[in-house]
């Protein structure tokens, strides 16, 4: 993806200065909008490859800018990060239902910024790439899973999943959300004739985990149910 063109969207001057500036120095082409309005008009226009939004906008407000362009067949893969205000657990939340791909909280270094945008254009990359040769996949933040070529990607680096690793995740971001008992994966994953005993399930996730970079205290993905089993969460 040549010099990919971005679309910051924020009525803080001050912070478009930022963002455009550290953007600009990593060879991106950068777009700016200061108010609703004029950055669903400068969507329609230019089709940028990912877009920085506000929430808190003059006109139009993020959350219903990002509803607006993901409910246009024409706009809605375009990748959205959304820039929240600390404290603003309740918006996030919605913007992530509304369609939001990912989020960034104020304030915010210009590397982790920088770092979310590209994470996000090397996943738009391999989805594009996927989905050209008719293949389904999940995407949760810079985790990508493609069952069908029993690949996953964390960003554009391959993980080296076992093959019992690799069903256990696509079970689970199948299904986000949703616990699972240790009992059921047992089943689902090894069959009604496995001799084995459910320690098997925590060894395997444990595992997974490890690959994932995820911690059991602070789950990125795979968070333990106490006394149940596990689910897949989005995570922090």
């Amino acid at each position: 993806m040549p010099n990919p063109k971005i679309l910051v969207v924020d009525d803080e001057t001050y912070i478009v200065e930022l963002v455009k500036f550290n953007l600009e120095k990593e060879g991106y082409r950068v777009l700016v909008a200061y108010d609703g309005v004029s950055a669903l008009e400068m969507v329609r226009a230019e089709y940028p490859d990912l877009i920085l939004l506000d929430i808190m906008l003059p006109s139009i407000d993020g959350l219903e800018v990002c509803r607006t362009l993901k409910q246009e067949s024409s706009t809605s893969s375009i990748p959205i990060i959304m820039l929240t205000a600390k404290g603003e657990e309740f918006d996030t939340v919605l913007g992530l239902e509304m369609g939001a791909d990912d989020y960034i909280k104020k304030p915010f270094s210009p590397r982790e910024m920088v770092a979310r945008v590209k994470a996000r254009l090397r996943a738009l990359k391999i989805l594009e790439a996927e989905k050209a040769l008719g293949n389904k996949s999940f995407v949760v933040k810079d985790l990508i899973v493609i069952p069908e070529k029993y690949e996953a990607f964390m960003g554009e680096d391959k993980l080296e999943l076992t093959p019992k690793e690799f069903d256990l995740l696509s079970l689970m971001v199948a299904h986000q959300g949703k616990v699972f008992t240790r009992e059921t994966l047992l089943e689902k994953i090894w069959g009604y004739e496995f001799s084995g005993d459910t320690r098997t399930v925590d060894v395997h996730i444990r595992h997974l985990r490890q690959k994932l970079k995820d911690d059991s205290n602070y789950p990125n993905y795979i968070e333990t149910v106490r006394g149940v089993g596990y689910r897949f969460v989005e995570g922090k």
